[in-house]
């Protein structure tokens, strides 16, 4: 029999959670789920195939480059991660183009940040070695991908830290799990029950508190949780809602140091690919970029299912925060409409299902995902400690390449269940 004398808490069941709830039970803790949803996932959010035609994802959808851990996942679950190809399209307000707009000064770009010894932010890097009138069309677009692509400030966001995706053209191997990430939530799910994981759902975490031998934790609805230790998982906005004691609080104040993007995610499913139809050039189409409302737009190229993914990334969502699904669905229509000189109207009229989120909005996430400051790997070393019966695990804590992605979560998760184990 295993050993159940030991109870973790582990709060949040998205990724990392459900990936530390299992790595823990099958070595024979015992072990709890806490989660606010009445779902479990987090930012991985499946949406009905009955309403997009397939499964598709209304948070994380793309695997980004090697991911080692999440197609291992997929392996053991039976899923499959297929490599998606297509080409980038950009619309500068007049004409469609293939062309990189950084391009012609890739040369120069990369030069700069391949010898940069000492981090800055981006918004410096670029006011240092590219600040003429010359250079204005690659700042627009450094800052537009800084922006649309990482979700994050180019005020604050490390310029090391982008300098691989930079050096990368910004277009790492990218592919899609078979099904959505919700097959692998599924999965995860399935094996924590297995092995005996008690998953606790719409219980809102409000404080944790150290008595002389035991960890208490409060739920909102005054469910109270007596263990060992505790494991936070939860995005980092939400690290400043909960009551923590003295020694993990000034830990926990680390995460200032770790950005924090807000995304807005639409997805339009239509009667039919019109936008093939009326311009054949398109008909490779993954990514469009633009400087519309909504600025970044996705097919599921080379699938057929006639569905535009419209995405809004980064600090300036927060001047779309006033609008609720069906304003950020109209938002969307219009910047197509923008884009492609067709009447909103016409378009409207071939939508058959519309989803959108303003991920800033959700009470239980205040953001999509995590980026780089020039602080932030010392933050994470910080938050990473140990020391104490708190821990903090979760994409943002991750301190390897792809910070903010779900092999992030993954692997953060799996590193902190190896912490325990081994201590």
């Amino acid at each position: 029999m295993p050993d159940r004398s030991e109870h973790i808490v582990i709060v949040g069941a998205g990724a990392a959670g459900l990936m530390v709830a299992r790595q823990l039970a099958r070595a024979g803790r015992r072990v709890t789920i806490l989660e606010a949803r009445e779902r479990c996932g987090g930012r991985i959010n499946p949406l009905p195939a009955s309403e997009f035609g397939y499964a598709a994802d209304g948070g994380a959808e793309f695997v980004h480059g090697e991911a080692p851990i999440t197609r291992g996942l997929a392996r053991e679950a039976g899923l499959t991660v297929r490599t998606i190809g297509g080409a980038q399209w950009s619309f500068d307000g007049t004409i469609f183009s293939r062309e990189n707009p950084r391009e012609p000064y890739d040369e120069q770009l990369h030069a700069a940040v391949k010898d940069l010894a000492d981090d800055l932010t981006v918004a410096d890097f670029l006011r240092q070695h590219f600040a003429g009138p010359e250079h204005a069309r690659l700042r627009h677009a450094v800052e537009r991908m800084v922006e649309g692509y990482d979700a994050a400030d180019p005020a604050r966001a490390s310029t090391l830290a982008l300098r691989d995706e930079w050096m990368n053209d910004g277009h790492a191997m990218q592919a899609r799990l078979d099904g959505g990430y919700g097959g692998l939530i599924d999965f995860l799910l399935a094996e924590c029950r297995k092995s005996g994981v008690v998953i606790h759902l719409g219980a809102v975490v409000t404080a944790i508190e150290d008595s002389e031998s035991k960890v208490i934790v409060r739920c909102a609805d005054g469910e109270l949780q007596d263990c060992d230790r505790v494991i936070l998982t939860v995005p980092l906005p939400l690290l400043r809602e909960i009551a923590l004691p003295a020694a993990a609080r000034e830990t926990a104040a680390a995460a200032r140091d770790i950005g924090f993007g807000g995304v807005i995610k639409i997805l339009l499913r239509f009667t039919r690919p019109w936008w093939r139809e009326r311009r054949r050039e398109l008909a490779d189409m993954l990514f469009l970029l633009s400087d519309e409302t909504i600025p970044v737009w996705w097919t599921r190229h080379p699938d057929r299912h006639p569905v535009l993914t419209g995405w809004f990334g980064g600090p300036r969502t927060a001047g779309l925060a006033h609008l609720d699904q069906k304003g950020l669905i109209d938002a969307g229509l219009a910047s197509l409409a923008a884009i492609f000189g067709i009447p909103r109207e016409e378009i409207a009229q071939d939508l058959v299902a519309a989803a959108a989120a303003n991920w800033a909005n959700d009470p239980y996430a205040r953001g999509a995902y995590s980026w780089a400051t020039p602080r932030t790997r010392a933050a994470q070393q910080i938050l990473a400690r140990a020391d104490g019966s708190i821990l903090f695990s979760g994409e943002a804590v991750y301190r390897g390449r792809d910070m903010g992605t779900v092999e992030a979560a993954l692997a953060s998760g799996l590193e902190t269940a190896g912490v325990i184990l081994r201590g």
